[in-house]
């Protein structure tokens, strides 16, 4: 492919992003914005022509940057990066429409944070370049930090300062493992080093190394501290790309790095990576049960989920491979239309608790209509998108081993619980407030509704997303 479609993709938010600073008003640099992330969504159509039978990367374009370092400009995508990319693309003008009314101050620099954001996401998943894939991942965190430090809650100063020291530790693990491998082959192209065979120790080191950076990006339990303050004091956008679009750039980098290029080591952490991923779905689950902050229990239920992905990934069978990338996708789905409807939630009552959102079925029947269906795919109810990924991934997991699968099982189990029992509180609760609320508006209608489509199509006709997995390796 000689249209270099991936480069216009990380450049044009780059070029729009300098033409944001002349507009002033607050109402054009809304309009402006979600034209920029539209034109993003229609400037990536030649992406449709992705050959699914074609098991390399497809829509290269690859240049010299710096070659006295082998540092060149070289991006593409295989089936995981184009499904990582779409959700990317989808999402962020659907984040525009969420933040309108919600974001009243330095309204300019909120959304020329997310342009930039948007071109350093696309610029991680289509990287094949590690230097360069490593430039784009720590550029992720300039924009994210200032998001949730600038237009988070009340406690945001102390959110975004876990938050960016969290992930620059886990960067800087990263980096050494960088320089290893770009040291040990003299170059970083990804595909060059995906065909190189290294020492076991040197596998189990970068191995260590990469999978804690990457384990804090998701995150994972241990790893997780971060988490509840970043996801709840981030405005609703903020909050959707941290669980949307950033912790996948963890569950991504197993995927693109760890196992091709350390794969013996993979195969001998694995029982560990296993048994913490069993304990994030674990922990999370538990946590969201007792949460009665809606933001903070999406926030746990987040890393439960993403503790299945982590677990397909290291089942190292093809099931749980598939599963999870297209868990990965549906989370992104499901997890962003919680955030959203929270969002919309929050600006009429002025809370996140629960117990100050109850009574909701007869006022604001729309809402709980979406909730309601949300809530059903994040308990991988049949019909809706995550039962497809995990019932892969719990396949997988039979495969594997049984006791692995029937410890999958309280996962769900929490999934359904505490779900089920916050939609029956907030749909038949007693209601707390006596003023009157209005139901979805228009522009509300505007960004639930893809995503449901999202849930339902994906939920019953996968078979796209999994066309697009087979060349996955089993």
């Amino acid at each position: 492919m000689t249209y270099p479609v991936l480069t216009l993709l990380i450049l044009f938010p780059l070029l729009a992003g300098m033409g944001l600073l002349f507009v002033r008003r607050d109402r054009t640099v809304r309009i402006y914005t979600f034209g920029v992330f539209v034109l993003e969504v229609i400037l990536a159509f030649p992406l449709l022509g992705f050959d699914a039978g074609h098991t390399g990367f497809q829509f290269v374009n690859r240049l010299s940057w710096v070659p006295a370092w082998g540092l060149e400009y070289h991006v593409g995508v295989d089936g995981i990066s184009l499904l990582m990319v779409a959700l990317t693309l989808i999402l962020f003008p659907l984040c525009v429409l969420c933040s309108w009314t919600a974001i009243e101050k330095r309204v300019r620099s909120f959304h020329l944070a997310l342009i930039l954001l948007c071109a350093a996401c696309v610029g991680v998943f289509s990287a094949l370049d590690f230097l360069l894939f490593y430039l784009f991942y720590e550029a992720v965190l300039i924009p994210m930090y200032l998001i949730i430090a600038i237009w988070g809650g009340s406690e945001r100063d102390t959110a975004s300062l876990r938050f960016i020291l969290y992930t620059l530790a886990g960067s800087v693990l990263l980096l050494v493992a960088v320089i290893a491998f770009g040291v040990g082959c003299g170059t970083f192209s990804i595909p060059e080093l995906m065909s190189q065979k290294f020492s076991v120790s040197f596998q189990r080191w970068t191995f260590l190394v990469m999978a804690l950076a990457f384990a804090v990006k998701i995150p994972m339990f241990p790893f997780h501290s971060w988490l509840p303050a970043a996801y709840s004091q981030a405005p609703i956008a903020g909050s959707v790309l941290l669980s949307c679009v950033l912790a996948k750039m963890g569950a991504y980098g197993f995927l693109r790095f760890a196992l091709p290029l350390t794969p013996e080591a993979s195969i001998t952490f694995a029982p560990l990576m296993i048994a913490l991923s069993i304990a994030s779905i674990l922990y999370g689950g538990l946590m969201a049960l007792g949460e009665r902050h809606i933001k903070k229990l999406i926030a746990y239920s987040s890393m439960a989920h993403m503790g299945f992905v982590t677990l397909g990934i290291f089942l190292l069978n093809f099931q749980g491979a598939q599963g999870a990338v297209l868990q990965m996708v549906n989370h992104g789905v499901t997890s962003g239309i919680l955030f959203m409807l929270a969002g919309a939630l929050y600006a009429r009552t002025h809370s996140y608790e629960v117990t100050d959102n109850q009574g909701l079925g007869k006022i604001l029947p729309a809402f709980m209509g979406f909730w309601g269906l949300a809530a059903f795919s994040g308990f991988a109810f049949p019909g809706t998108n995550n039962f497809v990924g995990e019932f892969l991934i719990f396949t997988g997991a039979f495969k594997k081993s049984l006791l692995i699968g029937f410890l999958m099982v309280p996962g769900a189990l929490l999934a359904a619980t505490y779900f089920l029992r916050v939609t029956q509180h907030m749909a038949w609760g007693n209601p707390r407030r006596a003023e009157a609320l209005t139901d979805l508006t228009l522009r509300e209608w505007g960004y639930l509704l893809p995503l449901a489509f999202l849930i339902i199509y994906l939920g019953l006709a996968p078979g796209m997303c999994l066309s697009i997995l087979e060349g996955l390796a089993p």
